[in-house]
């Protein structure tokens, strides 16, 4: 996948969405050391309503949260004709082998395998934006 151009003079928006606060604060450590900005979602509701005030420039997605999944949210997100080129990586567990494929369907531009290092998080959000 193509990486996306950033503007040099803006801080790259990453809207973090799980319901794990432990996994949220992996997250914010393991892009910290970036000019990025992160916020944060605990599940899929909360995480369209936060896009009202500010569009990510790329979603961290969990697959299973309450209120809303993330496979419904991802589905909102592609329906959506101003939200649906928001690049998002899904954040899987072993048992969400299921949906591998209706995700790849869906447009998720790439999926990341919990437990994950966060090496691998990084690497997985450089194959996207420029950090």
């Amino acid at each position: 996948m193509e990486r996306l151009p950033v503007d040099p003079y803006m801080r790259p928006k990453i809207l973090a969405v799980d319901d794990s606060k432990a996994v949220r604060i992996i997250v914010r450590k393991a892009l910290e050391p970036f000019a990025c900005d992160v916020n944060e979602a605990t599940n899929g509701f909360n995480g369209l309503f936060s896009m009202e005030k500010e569009q990510p420039d790329l979603i961290l997605l969990d697959v299973g949260m309450p209120i809303m999944n993330g496979v419904e949210m991802l589905t909102l997100l592609k329906s959506h004709p101003q939200l649906k080129k928001i690049p998002v990586i899904m954040m899987t567990s072993p048992s969400d082998h299921r949906i591998i494929s209706k995700i790849i369907e869906l447009g998720v531009s790439n999926h990341i395998m919990k437990p994950y290092t966060p090496d691998a998080l990084v690497a997985a959000v450089r194959r996207i934006l420029t950090l």
